[in-house]
């Protein structure tokens, strides 16, 4: 899920703790790293049973159910306007909606090693969009360079000097397509609703309610219901919403407002690894060795990019 880097992703930051934390952070931090990079073997498991609309509607369904028990522990309530749910639409469709369904969708095709590579370059695409869209996010020469590096390592993971055989072109596409809709939703918000009044829980809990009613709505015109309930891939789904989004935005948050965003923010440095590890180990995927060369590479220009000057906010 911190800045436009964040996975899963997924609401409006603020540094408003939820919750008194009664672990280290350290710790949270190992839990959400774990969580985050098993998503895309959870995300495979389910859609060996399910439609990758329905994986995204379950995900998106139990995500929904922890932010609302969180909310009714709190006694948060919805947010109000008009104008806030109206932007909050747009931030549920870029932020959830949308790269969930995708990721699903390219799973069909590709490894989840792949897919987890993929979602690590959120960053890249995020330092690029700013550059355009945000008049305060100045370039710089390190910057610059991280963007050149990182989209070298896309290359190499791609195996690009053998012409992409041996990948499905569409699902590759559809991953880097989810790690792009990221960024784009965090600018949408960052120019929407940043410095609302309205509490972080409160927003992200409005948020996945939101994008639960697009999945809603979407799943049945291109699904049918399934003739059985397959178990594993079930168990799979609701750990994927109940961990994956729900928690897992409980523990970014938290850390966010105790550590900060830049530290936060180094989860993502750790979810390829794990997604990775994870794949090849439990799922047995098969493992080329520019896949982890290139996911290197990626990874050192991802955090090129997030170097600041010294004036940067």
């Amino acid at each position: 899920m911190s800045t436009v880097t964040a996975r899963q992703n997924q609401a409006p930051a603020t540094t408003t703790p939820l919750l008194r934390p009664a672990l280290d952070w350290r710790l949270r931090f190992g839990a959400l790293s774990l969580i985050w990079g098993f998503s895309f073997l959870l995300i495979k498991v389910g859609t060996q049973g399910y439609a990758p609309f329905q994986v995204t509607f379950g995900r998106l369904l139990f995500g929904t159910a922890v932010l609302a028990a969180a909310m009714a522990v709190k006694r948060e309530r919805l947010p109000r306007g008009a104008r806030t749910w109206g932007h909050l639409t747009v931030a549920a469709f870029l932020l959830n909606a949308l790269p969930f369904s995708l990721f699903a969708y390219s799973e069909l095709t590709i490894p989840s090693t792949l897919a987890g590579i993929c979602n690590a370059t959120s960053p890249l695409w995020g330092m690029a969009l700013s550059l355009v869209a945000l008049s305060e996010d100045r370039p710089t020469r390190v910057r610059v360079a991280g963007l050149g590096l990182g989209f070298l390592g896309v290359l190499t993971v791609l195996g690009a000097w053998q012409g992409f055989s041996g990948l499905d072109a569409r699902g590759t596409a559809m991953a880097l397509l989810a790690s792009l809709s990221y960024p784009i939703g965090w600018i949408y918000v960052r120019r929407t609703l940043a410095g609302t009044s309205t509490s972080h829980l409160s927003l992200t809990g409005a948020q996945l309610l939101l994008a639960t009613l697009q999945l809603a709505v979407v799943t049945p015109l291109f699904t049918s219901l399934p003739t059985h309930l397959p178990v594993l891939p079930l168990l799979a789904i609701a750990a994927l919403g109940a961990l994956g989004t729900g928690l897992a935005v409980l523990l970014q948050y938290g850390l966010v407002a105790e550590v900060g965003p830049t530290t936060a923010q180094m989860v993502t440095y750790f979810i390829p690894v794990i997604a990775t590890a994870a794949g090849v180990a439990i799922l047995g995927e098969s493992l080329r060795w520019s896949t982890p060369v290139g996911a290197v590479i990626v990874l050192a220009g991802a955090g090129l990019t997030q170097v600041r000057g010294k004036r940067a906010v």
